[in-house]
């Protein structure tokens, strides 16, 4: 429909300047020239009808398969995301991620929505305009075509030189989103020391840095339109001239003249926005290679295939384990405990013993280097994550929370719970009446992070979206934490009973919160030094004892 018009005006000329004998007359017998006109009027009106209708179901098709796309990738991209272990996102930043998620994904439906439609329109423009070229001259069909090849030239020409010009803008888009996503989650910090201005010069530095990859883009892709246009100026003129010297000698309809003269810049001057798309492309391409590079990020753990068998007794050991980040030395060296089903067993130590690092390996957040985790008698390794993590709840000394009501958030850890089983658990981390208190109760908004609440308020939170589990081991990390003494006091209160007959795994800083284990593990510099209960320890006169006094104030009394 888009070619008919073209057609459709050289048709018309033929009338006016044939009449009687015009190619409309021939074909349907009608030889007034104002019935000839009025029948070519009412085709051109359903011409640009049709023309339209298709226009509207094509923008329609092309939209929705760029949402589609768009949609699909970012779910599955996402989801490859999750499945990456932990040691991944602490090499990464979030910012980094969000670009990659967000912008690059954006930036493929962007090409979708018109930069491929275009592609394709091009290309059946160039097919049915050379078939009405062919038909008419051979001589006009070779001018007017001659072009096209420079075009694709200088199209691919131009892609190369686009390339690393829009991978730079890319890396500029990752840089600028790492910065905001870093800034905007330390505001408090920021505002703390007054560094505002500081803030926002490093803002502005990196922010210049993708203005001015942009504008290097910019300046190479701009040029391109002009130089096409020069290259279809030479096609047209060719048309132009050769065409009218063709119908002044009389070996060209002037009507067809009119339609090849037309047809030339129908299929020339489309070209020019080949320039925009080849924008498009290039974006899109070095987006798509930011996508496919994080696709291709496999993780270095993989889930085991077995389940632990129900019900879950909870019995922990570790065997001989030994374990570091990354390339540095070893953290864990060589520790072997065991912690009996439905006990109560704690870590304690100074600060960088490795306390942390063994909950992380109980939970798998990580491979042990040697050694054995067991749960049960199984391997963590050869469990799935889901069978090893549904039996655990976690609390962690980093509590966080979603940007949601004060019921989703401890319901988080067991979908579909209800609102008395939410607020028991509740009640148990003794957290319900402080909730209560809130402006909307369990239904207030914690805000980001949940910047509403106080350490200790989202503290007994994470512990009763724990406790809502029901797991058969609790691990808790510094629960305890960010809690004053009345709250804490409070806190051991519940633990002493969630706690009855399940595991429990219990790093504390502060001995008072331990002093009831069954057993208590002392570690420094990853390894076991003292292990016994808390009146042994206090008697045996090591580590443990010391840090009793001086956390008493006895060390100072002394």
């Amino acid at each position: 429909m888009d070619v008919a018009p073209e057609i459709l005006i050289g048709v018309v000329i033929d009338v006016i300047v044939k009449g009687n004998d015009s190619f409309v007359a021939n074909l349907i017998g009608v030889t007034d020239r104002w019935q000839q006109l009025v029948i070519l009027a009412v085709l051109n009106a359903v011409i640009w009808i049709l023309e339209s209708t298709f226009g509207y179901l094509s923008n329609v098709g092309w939209r929705n398969l760029a949402q589609t796309m768009q949609h699909d990738l970012r779910l599955e991209l996402y989801g490859h995301v999750q499945s990456l272990e932990i040691a991944y996102f602490e090499d990464t930043t979030s910012g980094g991620l969000l670009a990659v998620l967000n912008d690059d994904i954006n930036q493929l439906e962007r090409f979708l929505d018109g930069g491929a439609a275009s592609l394709i329109d091009l290309f059946w423009n160039i097919v049915l305009v050379g078939a009405v070229f062919a038909a008419s001259s051979l001589l006009l069909t070779t001018t007017a075509f001659l072009p096209i090849p420079l075009i694709v030239l200088g199209s691919v020409m131009y892609q190369k030189r686009l390339l690393p010009l829009y991978s730079r803008v890319r890396e500029g888009v990752a840089d600028l989103s790492e910065t905001l996503s870093a800034n905007l989650g330390g505001i408090a910090t920021i505002k703390a020391f007054t560094a505002e201005q500081r803030e926002t010069d490093r803002l502005r530095q990196v922010s210049d840095d993708y203005m001015q990859a942009n504008r290097e883009a910019i300046r190479f892709s701009s040029a391109f339109v002009p130089l096409i246009r020069m290259v279809i100026l030479s096609g047209f003129s060719c048309t132009l001239v050769i065409g009218g010297w063709m119908a002044l000698n009389g070996r060209l309809e002037v009507g067809m003249y009119s339609v090849l003269v037309f047809m030339t810049q129908r299929l020339l001057w489309p070209m020019t926005r080949l320039g925009e798309t080849l924008d498009l492309y290039q974006r899109a391409m070095a987006s798509t290679r930011r996508i496919f590079k994080l696709m291709d990020q496999q993780p270095m753990m993989n889930p085991g295939s077995k389940q632990l068998v129900n019900p879950v007794r909870g019995e922990i050991e570790l065997d001989a384990v030994r374990f570091g980040y990354g390339e540095a030395g070893d953290v864990v060296k060589g520790i072997s405990l065991r912690v009996p089903a439905g006990e109560t067993h704690a870590i304690v130590g100074a600060t960088g013993s490795g306390k942390s690092t063994l909950l992380r390996l109980l939970l798998r957040f990580y491979d042990v280097r040697e050694g054995a985790v067991r749960i049960d008698g199984q391997d963590v390794r050869d469990l799935s994550y889901a069978s090893l993590r549904n039996a655990m709840g976690y609390v962690s000394q980093d509590v966080f929370m979603f940007h949601g009501t004060v019921l989703e958030n401890i319901a988080y850890g067991r979908p579909g719970a209800t609102q008395d089983q939410v607020e028991a658990a509740a009640r148990s981390a003794e957290a319900h009446d402080f909730i209560m208190a809130l402006p909307d109760g369990y239904n207030t908004f914690v805000g980001e992070r949940g910047v509403k609440l106080s350490g200790g308020q989202r503290q007994r939170l994470s512990i009763a979206r724990a406790i809502l589990r029901d797991p058969a081991i609790l691990i808790l990390d510094e629960a305890t934490s960010a809690v004053d003494n009345e709250t804490e006091a409070a806190i051991q209160r519940s633990l002493a009973t969630v706690t009855r007959n399940r595991t429990s795994m219990v790093i504390a800083h502060r001995l008072s919160t331990v002093r009831d284990a069954h057993r208590i593990w002392v570690l420094e510099s990853g390894t076991i030094i003292e292990a016994g209960t808390h009146d042994e320890l206090v008697q045996s006169g090591g580590l443990y004892s010391a840090l009793w006094r001086v956390q008493t104030g006895e060390a100072i009394r002394a």
